[in-house]
């Protein structure tokens, strides 16, 4: 009886963090260009640029502000304002295909350049991505070649 007990606290236990955990949250830079700092306040060490569309990932957010995590793995602080809930995506690898099909026998529409970001429509299939491209056109990329899924 006891061990059933402990059993079901686990379990409990297991779920509450499960529970407590949230999805998460990749967001898109708004602004032409936006200004990182190394602390939330524009008193703050100005980082470096990031340009618009460039995906990034919201780790804390303060009154105003987002510490958001970029491709690279860099944190930096951004005015919350700048980013908005358009999702996109970045090329991480050095070229991705983007394909008719959510299959890599699927025919090749094009390359894609690193950097290059693209608008995230939605999962596909297992380790595939849907998005679109500036000029409207539709295709899949392996999600291994991008980054902010």
């Amino acid at each position: 009886m006891m061990t059933m007990v402990r059993r079901t606290l686990a379990v409990l236990l297991l779920l509450g963090v499960a529970g407590g955990a949230s999805a998460i949250d990749y967001r898109s830079v708004d602004v032409p260009a936006a200004i990182l700092y190394d602390a939330p306040s524009q008193k703050g060490k100005k980082l470096y640029l990031i340009k618009a569309q460039t995906p990034v990932e919201v780790v804390v957010r303060l009154e105003g502000w987002f510490k958001v995590r970029d491709a690279e793995g860099t944190l930096a602080w951004i005015e919350s304002r700048q980013v908005s809930e358009r999702r996109t995506l970045i090329v991480t690898a050095a070229r991705a295909e983007m394909h008719q099909a959510d299959k890599p026998e699927a025919p090749v529409l094009g390359q894609l350049e690193k950097w290059v970001a693209v608008d995230f429509v939605e999962a596909a299939s297992p380790g595939w991505a849907k998005i679109r491209l500036r000029d409207g056109s539709v295709g899949y990329v392996r999600a291994n070649q991008v980054w902010g899924l």
